[in-house]
């Protein structure tokens, strides 16, 4: 019987990597970097709230400078405001990313971010519903076992 060879697994990016290239590339993307380094580049607050749709190039006039870009973010709602407010830096981080001036002006489209977000804030289960699960671990004799699966018990049930 003979031995099998080696497994020569390709990272899911490799195999992927000129599917989302063109994507990108349709929506302006040079390259992908800016989408997925978004946190990186505009800073965690920002990006909490905001991230990049497109770059609209405008149409190159000839014997004249190339003028830069638009990137349009998407952004939530009532944080619009305040990245308006911040667009200058954001526009100084972008172009650092980029090495060059790509970037003139930011166009903000108010809409639901396309990224599943994570809420970090859980409400708590309510007392009564974990007193109530909390009877039918009478079995249990560890206090603080006890009362976390009460907890988990009262949370799976609301859900």
């Amino acid at each position: 019987m003979s031995k099998p060879g080696p497994i020569s697994a390709k990272p899911l990016s490799a195999l992927l990597g000129d599917v989302f290239s063109d994507a990108y590339a349709r929506q302006g993307f040079a390259s992908r970097e800016l989408v997925t380094r978004w946190a990186e580049i505009a800073g965690p607050e920002i990006a909490a709230h905001s991230e990049p749709m497109k770059i609209q190039w405008p149409r190159p006039i000839e014997g004249q400078k190339q003028e830069p870009a638009t990137l349009v973010l998407r952004v939530e709602g009532p944080v619009a405001l305040e990245i308006q407010h911040s667009s200058d830096v954001i526009l100084q981080r972008v172009n650092r990313f980029f090495g060059w001036n790509a970037v003139g002006r930011l166009a903000l489209r108010q809409a639901p971010l396309s990224r599943n977000s994570v809420r970090n804030a859980s409400r708590l289960p309510d007392a009564t519903d974990v007193a109530q699960v909390a009877e039918t671990l009478s079995s249990i004799e560890d206090n603080d076992l006890r009362t976390a699966l009460a907890r988990l018990g009262a949370s799976i049930k609301r859900n």
